[in-house]
C-alpha cells in the first residue's frame, strides 16, 4: 500500500468517480444501505447536485429523463430491495427508450448475501432482462473499473440502463486506489 496516499471509503471512491465521469446531478430515496456514499455526496455537494425525492420509482424516472435529454447517463441511487423494485419501472422504461441510466442500489453485506437478508434481491436475476448490464462491487479497489464500464457501456450502441449493487460492507472498506 502506498503510504503517500490517503486512504478512502468506498463511498467515497465512488463519488471521486462519479466526478471524473462528469457526473453534476444524481438522484435519489436514502437508503441506510449506502449511508457511505450519501456521506460522500454530502462532501461535494458543491460539485454534484442531489435530487431527494419520495418514492424510487420517481427518482428512477427523473434520472430516466435526465439521460434522455442530455445522453450521458442518469445517476439513481435506491436501497435494496423495495427501494430497488419501485425503481424497475424507470429501468424498464429506460431500456425501452434506449436512454443512458445507471442505477446504484445499496445492497446487504457480503457476508450475508444469499442467506435471506433482510430486503435481500437477487439484482442479477430481477433487473437483468431489462438493462444492458448488472453487476456487484464486491472490493471497493474495483469501484474505478466497474463505474468506467457502466458509463461506457450505457451509451455505447443501443444505449441502456445499467445496474450495480453496492454491498454495504464494501462501501465502508478502507482503500487506496492508485487508478481511477
Amino acid at each position: 500500500m502506498n503510504q503517500s496516499m490517503p486512504l478512502r471509503s468506498g463511498g467515497q471512491v465512488l463519488v471521486d468517480c462519479l466526478k471524473i465521469h462528469g457526473t453534476e446531478l444524481a438522484f435519489c430515496v436514502p437508503g441506510e444501505s449506502y449511508l457511505a456514499v450519501l456521506d460522500a455526496l454530502y462532501d461535494s455537494r458543491d460539485q454534484i447536485r442531489l435530487i431527494v425525492c419520495r418514492q424510487e420509482g420517481g427518482a428512477a424516472f427523473m434520472a430516466e429523463a435526465y439521460g434522455k435529454l442530455t445522453g450521458r447517463p442518469g445517476i439513481c441511487f435506491v436501497t435494496r430491495g423495495p427501494g430497488a423494485t419501485n425503481a424497475s419501472i424507470g429501468v424498464h422504461t429506460a431500456y425501452q427508450d434506449s436512454t443512458p441510466m445507471i442505477l446504484f442500489i445499496g445492497q446487504v453485506g457480503g457476508d450475508v448475501v444469499e442467506r435471506e437478508a433482510f430486503q435481500e434481491v437477487d439484482f442479477r436475476r430481477m433487473f437483468g432482462q431489462m438493462t444492458k448490464w448488472v453487476a456487484q462491487i464486491d472490493r471497493a479497489e474495483r469501484i474505478p473499473e466497474y463505474l468506467s464500464h457502466a458509463f461506457q457501456l450505457a451509451v455505447a450502441g443501443r444505449p441502456g440502463p445499467v445496474v450495480l449493487a453496492l454491498p454495504e460492507d464494501m462501501l465502508t472498506e478502507r482503500v487506496v486506489v492508485t487508478q481511477t
